[in-house]
């Protein structure tokens, strides 16, 4: 069994030369930053980040899930019912990302305004 993730760790006993470096490897990636940016909103269920992700398969959204899960980032809870029910959140060093996935989002938003890049 799991004891959960060790936050005072560093990622994958790295040694880091700048506090960008150690960010961008928490969340880094195509779709880490994305998912945490929906469970940002609030609690998730499987379906519906699934669906407000259309081009990420699944294979690869259970991956990135049980990677921030382990990570710390996510919590998972299953309600044991039938049909399964299981609810994704940001966990409080999670939701300590807030700031960042906005200055993310509202730069995305800005960039796609000045290049008239299609979003949504």
């Amino acid at each position: 069994m799991s004891r959960g993730p060790d936050l005072n760790k560093p990622v994958a006993d790295k040694r880091y030369h700048c506090p960008v470096e150690l960010a961008v490897d928490v969340i880094g990636g195509r779709w880490r930053p994305v998912i945490l940016a929906h469970l940002k909103e609030g609690v998730h269920r499987y379906g519906e980040l699934r669906r407000r992700m259309p081009q990420i398969s699944e294979k690869m959204l259970v991956q990135r899930l049980r990677e921030l899960e382990s990570d710390g980032l996510v919590s998972r809870h299953d309600h044991g019912t039938v049909p399964p029910h299981v609810e994704y959140r940001l966990t409080d060093e999670g939701a300590s990302l807030a700031p960042v996935l906005q200055a993310l989002y509202d730069w995305g938003s800005a960039r796609a305004a000045r290049t008239g890049t299609p979003v949504g």
